[in-house]
């Protein structure tokens, strides 16, 4: 019998320093399923929380999502991985998650990126 391994939940990575993202990230959080997701705030957590592959600049500049697989997503595509892993949102997740709608999705993301750097707290 093959010796199992333990699951590697997904895990978020997000900017605590930004009042609307933490908002939101709040939210998930209080989700069925929230539990079986990582959650780390990029601006208070050590260096080597990050994983490899992703350093702090990159995950504050945008959301990040660690599949369970270790591979990374960012933008529109970690927000629809992440709603995926939550029961009530997987819906919105299958129903987005796919190349085209993200191909649409992801310029949205970006103006937000850019409207979002005045909200940021310093952290």
């Amino acid at each position: 019998m093959p010796e199992e391994t333990p699951s590697t939940p997904p895990t978020l990575y997000y900017d605590g320093a930004c009042p609307v993202c933490s908002r939101e990230i709040a939210m998930y959080r209080r989700q069925p399923g929230a539990d079986a997701v990582r959650w780390i705030d990029v601006t208070h957590c050590p260096a080597e929380a990050l994983g490899p592959g992703l350093t702090r600049e990159a995950a504050l500049a945008r959301l990040h999502l660690r599949r369970a697989d270790g591979s990374l997503v960012s933008g529109a595509a970690a927000f629809t991985t992440l709603w995926l892993n939550l029961p009530r949102w997987a819906w919105l997740g299958r129903l987005l998650g796919n190349r085209p709608v993200l191909w649409i999705l992801e310029p949205g993301y970006r103006v937000f990126l850019k409207v979002r750097r005045s909200w940021r707290r310093a952290a």
